[in-house]
């Protein structure tokens, strides 16, 4: 500290002179130091609250009105879950009326709330009731009893003081305010009653949802997850007897332990980058197939391709051709990959999962606080929450990235003090800029228009995009740390930014002006003099900052009023607007980009989540000073309460659904920022007080208040918020496991890495350039079976003979597609016909508002069950399945994708969980018209009840000897089959080749037939 004052005070001696005598008004320098003393001098009139009340005001009912008039006409933008969830979580219906979308939101209870949005939806909202309810009830308090109070004992014998800050107890000298300490203890009082009051709300929500049927049947809530697993442990056996180690009284639980992926993940990333790009130069190249450009295009080869180096270095080469042979390749390093599994070791984390949802969660409780042989065991996330590449993280690994990350973060933070400063001085009111730039000023005056303009943008703008920013930073910082599961990596991004707004936004931004006239002044007087730490003494520090936070005071409440017009734009989404219109008109989108432009958004609860914990701490902070702050805030979450409610039922969607556990983050936030207005209420009495700082002691112990009140509300009511039960773990008998699901539970592939069952994407092209489309691509335009024979001069490879195009058998006269290639019309640009494949779902609410999650165990049937009623042969859940399949049955070996129903060939070793498809399907997608039914047309259900074809596995020297015929810059075939990979049903049926020796045969996911279960 001394040697920042030492700085501090050197910096200021240069201006010292010019600082006392003030020779020069216009010294540029001079103005500077003022307007770092009081940034805000110049801003804020007595007409300065009713200017902001009535913009703020004004245009959130025109954005409203304006958006009541657009609604009905825009479904796609203001209602997409409308029309993509199923009946059970689709919101209420809403009438074409401009006022209609009002009763929906009147209607709907919190109970209704949760079945159409979801429990983190539920808690959000149940957050912005709570404070706009404290902040109702605060501001009738502090308003009614420090207003009168302060008005009349503020002393006023100019006459010149502003009418607002007459409200503050800025020049209120040595008299009592008890007014204030009394105010301080009933705002805590209130604080803690709602918060009280909402933890045992948000307990019984907790338990509502542990009973609902989605819980109930999902197989996460029946399972643990233990992390660290010691390396001679890490079996499914093993998990099992460490568990059992510890909690002997255990029953049968079936377990799996994870496997060393390696390199899969980054395969797959790198297949799905291809093909995306792919995509991208067809969009653009085929944007109008009637008149092609002239050129081809081109592109550098990637520097992650083996193959890299036999490319002319610095040199394009051609897109289409490099990039189809690109994903060709990927596709066979994945195959051969996930052929190699067996040979891999095995890693330090698995899952264990019971019968019973309450023995499960009795274990978990019981080792809450001590490790099983050293691992530690938790209650296991749902498995699309888990970030599986920091799974295998070392304790002493994540322990030093935690600690790095939170260094970079401090350091980010302290960095953002001087933009942060410059941004409230001179962007806010670019005067100020042109009173330290002469030159500047002339500008200002020249053209006052262009920068009033600028004035208005440059500020929101750069503003917003590091409030944009500061999320993704924070989210990639947290994953680097090693946060195991999205939600938790979500919780701790809230308390990053959190920390990150209150100590630069608030602290840093009050707190500036009083250090630098603090300085300034010391600085001064001893250029008269005066020993240094006189000079100290003689300007009380505290006094500075009490004026201070007075002066800035009606900036805090004409910010929170201009906070209204944020809620107002959200309800608008302008931004999508904006940004789907730009991507149409002016650029190529792709048929995935356009797909993906009709789902439904994930709503980011961070970020908001952060904005209400940071207006809430500023209302709390300054409400004790300046009580019209404590109505702005009131004003605030009384509007937005309403429209987040319409966005969450109608617009956004939960992406990873954590049931509500973002309550204890909230919780300890709002309790840290009470401390912190008790804090600024005893800095005020103690200034200006009465002298004996009774009224301060008085103040004392509310922080410590509020320190009791949280740990009660951890020790009542967190154990059974986070456990389903936490009773006596009870040894269920063995016969319990003959009825039980979990038998088909699909442990292995639910919990397994989505790099071992993930499909590969396949390039979507726009129906319009299907004709064309063969005529572009230079590559084999068959399924290459000559060249795998070893015939390089055949017709299907480079000969200089004519070939015909391949006709459609189900449309004679019609060619067929190019096989590789999805070819979506235009009629199904719509998020509606792919909201049940994984590449989509997963984006946009994960399946799981669609009637699709892969979390849910379905009943069992007698198609489903393998073993008639018998034991399985191990523990560890990794029956044989069958070898002569019934008819209709899908082929013995192969697994089906949770989410996409999916077929892949799992690799030897690795347990082979039991097939879905072997139960009777049924389809829980909702359907309003026969134009969104799932596979309704001819194609998809002319071979419905059709069994597989059985298939062998190529063997190596058929994959050497496509590479040997493959060179650098030519383009090999891409795979696909008739309904592409995710099997969507095409207009042109392909047709298909279930040779394996063709390429169609490596792709990792098939699209399996759904089955009449009266045909079993």
């Amino acid at each position: 500290m001394d040697g920042l004052r030492n700085v501090l005070r050197d910096v200021i001696r240069r201006h010292a002179q010019q600082l006392v005598t003030r020779q020069d008004a216009n010294n540029p320098a001079d103005e500077l130091l003022e307007l770092l003393q009081n940034p805000f001098r110049q801003q804020l009139g007595d007409g300065a609250i009713w200017s902001a009340l009535g913009t703020s005001i004004g245009f959130t009912a025109f954005i409203a009105i304006a958006f009541s008039l657009v609604r009905p006409y825009n479904t796609v933008v203001y209602a997409p879950k409308l029309k993509h969830a199923d009946e059970k979580h689709a919101p209420p219906p809403i009438g074409k009326g401009y006022l209609a979308w009002f009763t929906p939101l009147w209607k709907t209870t919190e109970k209704d709330l949760i079945a159409h949005a979801g429990m983190d939806a539920a808690v959000f909202l149940r957050f912005t009731r709570m404070c706009r309810n404290i902040f109702l009830v605060i501001t009738v308090i502090g308003c009614g009893i420090l207003i009168p109070i302060y008005y009349g004992m503020n002393s006023d014998k100019s006459g010149k003081q502003q009418w607002f800050m007459r409200l503050t107890p800025q020049n209120v000298f040595a008299q009592p305010v008890w007014a204030l300490v009394v105010v301080g203890y009933l705002f805590n009082l209130t604080i803690c009653g709602f918060l009280w009051w909402n933890y045992r709300r948000v307990l019984q929500l907790r338990r509502m949802y542990f009973e609902s049927e989605d819980y109930q049947r999902s197989l996460s809530a029946r399972t643990l997850m233990l992390n660290d697993i010691p390396k001679k442990m890490a079996s499914d056996e093993g998990i099992a007897r460490m568990i059992d180690k510890v909690i002997p009284q255990s029953s049968f639980s079936r377990t799996v332990i994870a496997r060393n992926v390696k390199d899969i993940p980054d395969l797959i990333q790198q297949h799905d980058h291809t093909v995306r790009k792919l995509e991208k130069v067809l969009a653009k190249y085929l944007k109008d197939p009637d008149n092609l450009p002239a050129s081809r295009p081109m592109c550098y080869p990637s520097k992650k391709d083996p193959s890299y180096s036999t490319y002319p270095k610095g040199q394009k080469i051609d897109a289409i051709e490099y990039l189809t042979q690109r994903i060709r390749e990927l596709e066979i390093d994945v195959k051969e990959a996930r052929n190699s599994l067996d040979k891999r070791n095995t890693l330090s984390y698995g899952f264990a999962s019971y019968d019973d949802i309450s023995e499960a969660h009795s274990i978990a409780h019981a080792l809450r606080s001590k490790k099983a042989q050293g691992a530690r065991v938790v209650l296991a996330p749902k498995p699309n929450d888990i970030i599986w590449d920091n799974m295998p993280m070392t304790p002493a690994t994540r322990s030093w990235r935690r600690l790095v990350i939170n260094f970079w973060i401090s350091i980010l933070t302290l960095l953002w003090i001087a933009p942060n400063a410059m941004i409230a001085i001179f962007l806010v009111n670019l005067s100020n800029l042109g009173l330290v730039w002469p030159a500047f000023q002339t500008q200002l005056a020249g053209n006052s228009g262009f920068w009033s303009i600028v004035q208005g943008v440059a500020s929101p703008a750069i503003t917003s995009l590091v409030y944009l920013v500061l999320p993704i930073i924070f989210r990639r910082l947290s994953i680097r740390a090693g946060d195991r599961t999205k939600t938790g990596r979500e919780r701790h991004v809230v308390a990053k930014l959190y920390a990150f707004f209150v100590f630069n936004n608030l602290i840093v931004f009050s707190l500036f002006s009083t250090i630098w006239s603090f300085i300034a002044s010391v600085v001064n007087d001893t250029q008269k003099g005066l020993d240094a730490w006189q000079a100290i003494g003689k300007n009380e520090f505290g006094t500075l900052l009490f004026v201070a936070l007075c002066n800035i005071s009606p900036f805090w409440v004409t910010w929170l009023l201009q906070r209204n017009l944020g809620a107002a734009i959200d309800l608008a989404q302008l931004w999508t607007l904006i940004y789907s219109f730009c991507t149409r008109k002016f650029s190529s989108p792709t048929p995935r980009e356009m797909i993906e432009l009709t789902a439904p958004p994930s709503f980011d609860y961070a970020s908001y989540y952060n904005y209400f914990l940071y207006y809430s701490t500023v209302a709390l902070c300054y409400g004790g000073l300046q009580p019209l702050v404590l109505p702005a805030a009131a004003l605030y979450f009384s509007i937005d309460v309403w429209l987040k409610k319409y966005l969450l039922l109608y617009i956004f969607v939960t992406k990873t659904e954590s049931g509500g556990q973002f309550w204890r983050v909230l919780f300890n936030r709002f309790v840290f920022g009470t401390i912190i207005s008790n804090l600024v209420i005893f800095l005020a009495v103690f200034v200006r007080g009465d002298g004996t700082h009774t009224m301060a002691y008085a103040v004392a112990p509310l922080p410590f208040i509020m320190i009791f009140f949280k740990i009660y509300c951890a020790r009542t009511f967190d154990v059974k918020i986070h456990y389903y039960s936490t009773g006596n773990v009870n040894k269920q008998p063995e016969t319990s496991m003959l009825k039980d699901p979990l038998r088909s539970s699909n442990l292995a592939s639910r919990f397994g890495h989505p790099a071992l069952y993930k499909g590969l994407i396949t390039p979507m092209v726009h129906a319009k350039a299907q004709n064309i489309l063969a005529s572009i691509y230079k590559g084999r335009l068959t399924d290459g079976r000559e060249v795998y024979s070893g015939d390089a001069m055949s017709t299907s490879g480079y000969s200089d003979s004519y070939v015909m195009n391949p006709m459609n058998a189900g449309k004679p006269g019609k060619s067929a597609a190019l096989p590789g290639f999805e070819i979506v019309p235009e009629s199904r640009l719509d998020f509606e016909y792919y909201k049940n494949r994984q590449e989509f779902a997963s984006e946009h609410g994960g399946g799981d508002i669609y009637g699709r999650s892969n979390d849910v165990m379905r009943p069992g049937t007698p198609g489903s069950s393998m073993w008639n009623g018998s034991e399985p042969p191990s523990r560890s859940g990794s029956p044989t399945l069958p070898s002569i399949p019934r008819v209709g049955s899908p082929v013995p070996g192969r697994i089906y994708s949770p989410t996409t129903n999916a077929g892949i060939t799992y690799p030897s070793g690795y347990s082979q969980p039991i097939s879905k498809p072997y139960a009777p399907s049924v389809d829980t997608g909702r359907s309003r018209s026969p134009i969104y039914a799932q596979g309704n047309d001819s194609a998809s259900n002319l071979v419905s009840n059709a069994a597989a074809m059985p298939m062998t596995t190529p063997g190596p020297r058929e994959r050497s000897l496509d590479r040997v015929h493959r060179s650098p810059g030519g383009a090999g075939m891409l795979g696909g089959g008739p309904q592409g990979y995710g099997g969507l049903p095409q207009d042109e049926d392909m047709g298909g080749d279930h040779d394996p020796m063709s390429y169609n045969y490596f792709r990792e996911a098939r699209t399996p037939k759904r089955h009449n279960p009266d045909e079993w």
